[in-house]
């Protein structure tokens, strides 16, 4: 009899082994179906500033390892060709026809016009999910308590800049956590002790520590290469003498009223910053990397890579030096390749294909779809314009070529519109201006108005363009420069 009850001691001992083997695997196929997602956002990096997309100048070798062990999106775009709307279609998944911010407007002193509470943001899909919510650098969406406020939009901690007019300075006086005002002291007056984004990622890296054994997106809007340019000497000392003749910038010092409150500083040495600041950039996304795999979740972790618009002119910024935007033509500001088509590089060990690269057109509205796709996410909301990309990402079908991609813009007075319909974009000013055609298969410079060689993609766009968008209350379209 006491053999037989060890017998059952032993049984029931395995079958218990068993079970919890079953359950701890089971886990693990529930943890790779809810991978982490990390979004790095460049600010102002252009489409030929990387070395994997044809930069010679300089190298960037931890973002090129996205390239070859992820996807490369050659065709890929931006939300807007500006801060702000750009960062409103990457978080609402809506193209600027629709989405609540379409311009880098202000509300007076309190700071960036804010995004409205019925915005349903990615940030709040993914929280209500099961993420762990966090964003680290610029904001621009609206000030603290607004309802932009970026702990009101999804975003469990936020620690960077609030205001993305005080982001053009990188010894702010102080940087925002969630609803604190954290003073950098060693910034006082004319002082430059902290670096900004250095103290920034290391708050994204501490966010990565803390949620490792949970979900997390991790919204990494960096501030580096916009508007001053300015980088710590260690950096700058690699760069210096090297890129002859050096172009000198005279901007906003000590004593003036814009310094440090968004005015640039002077820079004689206007390109050796701008590389060193890509080469602290580069490096942070190296950092961001190794932490994952010493953290034991790199295989779990999507990884993506892109910039809001295209390159700046301002600040002492010299893009035609460098050959910022690559091939094309336009800088930011501009609705033209050059302002809008950006890099666009995604990693997931195991399940996109390394060095792989597609030229599927697709934007900055397709990445909400698309994650909520990759996360098996419930509760997206109908008012987005986007479509997932997963199945081109992962290798599972070829999608569509020809789908219209739409973007407007604002600037001062002026009001623009652009559509790209597989190889053709077309471009006016206004909503009755007279459409420029370019094919971008034979022209990826446009260079060449076709408009007048092609009636019938002219009467496709035009039919589109009159139903693509809504007018919105807070960013309306001044009606005397309408055509």
């Amino acid at each position: 009899m006491n053999k037989i009850l060890i017998i059952k001691v032993i049984i029931s001992f395995f079958t218990l082994l068993t079970l919890l083997y079953s359950c701890k695997k089971n886990e693990s196929i529930v943890n790779i179906r809810t991978p982490n997602i990390i979004f790095i956002l460049a600010d102002d990096l252009g489409y030929g500033d990387l070395s994997s997309q044809g930069q010679t100048k300089f190298q960037t070798p931890n973002i090129d390892k996205l390239a070859k062990e992820g996807i490369n999106f050659t065709q890929h775009y931006s939300g807007s060709t500006v801060c702000s709307p750009s960062r409103s279609v990457l978080l609402t998944g809506q193209h600027t026809g629709h989405t609540p911010i379409r311009g880098n407007k202000r509300d007076g002193a309190n700071g960036n016009w804010p995004m409205s509470a019925e915005a349903i943001t990615v940030a709040e899909i993914l929280k209500e999910n099961g993420y762990i919510t966090g964003a680290f650098g610029k904001w621009g969406l609206g000030y603290p308590g607004s309802e932009g406020d970026p702990n009101k939009q999804g975003f469990d901690e936020f620690f960077g800049y609030n205001d993305q007019t005080l982001a053009h300075n990188y010894y702010p006086y102080f940087l925002n956590h969630n609803q604190d005002t954290v003073w950098l002291e060693d910034n006082a007056e004319n002082r430059t002790g902290t670096y900004a984004p250095i103290t920034i990622h290391e708050q994204a890296l501490k966010f990565m520590e803390d949620n490792k054994d949970r979900p997390f997106f991790m919204y990494y809007p960096s501030v580096i290469p916009h508007a001053e340019l300015f980088a710590p000497e260690q950096y700058m000392a690699k760069y210096r003498g090297k890129f002859l003749p050096e172009k000198e910038f005279k901007g906003d010092d000590e004593g003036t009223p814009r310094y440090k409150r968004g005015g640039y500083v002077s820079q004689p040495e206007s390109h050796a910053a701008f590389a060193a600041m890509i080469n602290l950039l580069d490096n942070q996304v190296g950092e961001i990397l190794d932490k994952l795999k010493k953290l034991g979740i790199d295989e779990n972790t999507i990884v993506i890579f892109s910039s809001d618009n295209g390159p700046h002119l301002e600040g002492g910024a010299d893009p035609d030096y460098f050959d910022s935007n690559g091939p094309f033509k336009g800088y930011k500001r501009d609705l033209y390749e050059g302002g809008i088509r950006m890099p666009m590089l995604v990693r997931w060990p195991g399940m996109v294909q390394a060095g792989s690269v597609s030229d599927l057109p697709w934007s900055f509205q397709d990445v909400y779809p698309t994650l909520a796709d990759l996360a098996e996410l419930r509760g997206i909301p109908p008012n987005v314009d986007g479509i997932s990309i997963a199945p081109t990402l992962l290798g599972k079908a070829k999608q569509d070529y020809e789908r219209p991609l739409y973007w407007e813009q604002f600037s001062g007075r002026r009001f623009q519109q652009a559509l790209r319909m597989g190889q053709w974009k077309g471009i006016r000013e206004g909503l009755r201006g007279q459409l420029t055609v370019y094919d971008l298969k034979t022209d990826p410079g446009e260079t060449t108005d076709v408009a007048a060689r092609n009636p019938e993609v002219v009467r496709k766009m035009t039919e589109y363009l009159a139903v693509c968008r809504t007018e919105s209350d807070d960013y309306p379209v001044l009606r005397p420069r309408q055509g």
